[in-house]
């Protein structure tokens, strides 16, 4: 999976579990979801699991659901729980460092890094599944199917 993309995948797979409305979805209906093999699934959830978002459950109509309530679950939960990749790339290799010059440039460049990562830390916290799952329904409330109670299909 590309570097970045973890948090994209495993908020996309909570969404539908929230949408789901506590029926269990496998790994390989997520993994279809989202265009990946069902074990990139398995490896984000387990993770997920550990945090206490997901549970998963085996067998004849096992599979992924939400441990929590949509609405009591941040970005910033889910972030945190995939192990806090660094959001944002920005920095100046070190190669002389006996350069004044370069060890300001990449100081500078640390600075602003450390604060949009706490920005973004800080925006992250403050939406939930359930903002995002909301939004859904206000792009595209007609795409909901009605076979599945209203929220979209996997």
């Amino acid at each position: 999976m590309k570097r970045g993309s973890r948090l994209s995948v495993a908020l996309h797979v909570l969404v539908h579990l929230a949408e789901s409305r506590g029926v269990p979805a496998t790994s390989e209906q997520l993994a279809a979801c989202v265009r990946t093999n069902p074990v990139v699934i398995r490896r984000a959830m387990a993770g997920l699991r550990e945090a206490g978002l997901v549970r998963s459950a085996r067998g004849h109509g096992g599979g992924w659901t939400l441990a929590r309530d949509a609405a009591s679950v941040t970005l910033r939960d889910v972030y945190a729980a995939l192990g806090e990749e660094p959001l944002v790339a920005i920095g100046a290799a070190v190669e002389n460092p006996d350069c004044l010059i370069e060890r300001a440039v990449a100081g500078a460049l640390d600075d602003v890094r450390r604060e949009a990562e706490a920005r973004l830390r800080a925006r992250l916290a403050e939406i939930t599944l359930a903002d995002v799952a909301d939004e859904i329904g206000r792009q595209a409330p007609h795409e909901r199917s009605e076979e599945n109670n209203g929220s979209f299909a996997l």
